[in-house]
């Protein structure tokens, strides 16, 4: 089998991240988001994947051996020179795709998508109803926020409702699917949607079928996402597999500390926590519902609530940052500095309090 990965985007929304790498390298859980996806892909007999590439990318290929030889599995990017939507790279990729594909099959998906991953349960479902194409769908507390999706009792989908004021459904598309390869002469070779204009045929037809995705979902495109995510994957190691927690007096709920990170013992972690490689956190120091990636250095008696700490990031003694903060790469925090709900572009200084919400520094 093989799989196509969307990741042509620019990662705007996850900014100021993204001006040190592209989207999918940037680290969840310790490790890079395009790293979860390639695992269980590799997981239920992938032995190809496509990169679908757009921004950044040399970025991108200088990583393509380091997982191959990591992965034991071909990497292959497929470049766009122009955005194409969410359709139009599977068409340019098609010969890709259906070269030495005896089985016929391949999974897509979206570089943003963060989840358990069940990919055999739908692989399975997918040869039992032998059709064209099946979703993972995720179920939502709030469907009127997205688009949702009808389907009979088979799992047959027949129609798609944009953002419904009245309940009719309450599951959604989750950016995880597997078609067969006849599909691909279903897309013109030109920017296209999926969702808007080939999945509505496919209904149509009786071509298109949803599965139900088990445990947690979530596309962690943006830091409030990110953040929301970290809370579901911490718990998810909790229940499958809870030796890769930290543990220790100091440690309160789910935390994942990388093993060279440095953690004073007077430094109060959690919950919802996960501490990158060669990280510093001084005595005092309290950490909740944040992220540390690596190198970053947290001096004493620092709080910090709700916020992604960038690489090579420093943090004076008696700051406090919250609010759905980012720091980007090499951000340096001056002492008993206060930082609320903004964005602070790398490589800067920042000397004073920064009171007011969503304040970009440049």
């Amino acid at each position: 089998m093989k799989a196509l990965i969307l990741v042509g985007g620019y990662g705007t929304r996850l900014r100021p991240l993204t001006f040190k790498c592209p989207k999918p390298l940037v680290e969840f859980a310790n490790k890079p988001i395009l790293m979860h996806q390639i695992e269980a892909l590799v997981k239920v007999g992938v032995q190809e994947i496509i990169l679908a590439i757009n921004y950044q990318p040399d970025t991108m290929k200088e990583q393509i051996n380091k997982l191959q030889d990591l992965y034991k599995v071909k990497i292959i990017c497929s470049q766009e020179t122009e955005p194409l939507g969410t359709a139009g790279p599977i068409r340019l990729a098609k010969d890709h795709i259906i070269k030495d594909n005896p089985d016929g099959l391949f999974f897509v998906l979206n570089s943003d998508i963060i989840c358990e991953f069940p990919l055999d349960k739908l692989l399975q479902f997918h040869k039992q109803h032998n059709h064209e194409g099946t979703i993972f769908v995720n179920e939502v507390d709030d469907p009127s926020k997205y688009g949702v999706i009808l389907a009979d009792e088979t799992g047959r989908i027949k129609d798609f409702i944009e953002k419904p004021q009245e309940f009719i459904s309450n599951k959604i598309n989750s950016g995880l699917y597997l078609f067969n390869v006849s599909m691909i002469d279903r897309i013109p070779l030109k920017p296209t949607s999926i969702e808007r204009e080939i999945f509505p045929i496919m209904a149509k037809e009786g071509q298109l079928y949803q599965y139900i995705l088990p445990g947690f979902w979530k596309d962690v495109g943006q830091p409030k996402d990110y953040l929301a995510g970290t809370v579901l994957i911490l718990e998810s190691y909790r229940t499958h597999t809870p030796d890769v927690l930290a543990k220790g007096n100091n440690i309160v709920g789910n935390v994942l500390i990388d093993a060279s990170a440095q953690i004073d013992p007077n430094a109060v972690i959690g919950p919802n926590v996960i501490i990158g490689p060669d990280c510093q956190v001084k005595e005092g120091v309290r950490l909740k519902n944040c992220v540390l990636l690596k190198g970053v250095v947290i001096n004493a008696n620092s709080w910090i609530n709700e916020s992604i700490i960038g690489w090579s990031s420093t943090i004076g003694k008696w700051v406090r940052i919250e609010g759905v903060s980012v720091c980007g790469e090499d951000v340096q925090v001056k002492d008993e500095v206060y930082i609320n709900q903004s964005f602070i572009l790398p490589h800067r200084g920042i000397t004073s309090n920064i009171y007011n919400k969503n304040t970009v520094i440049m």
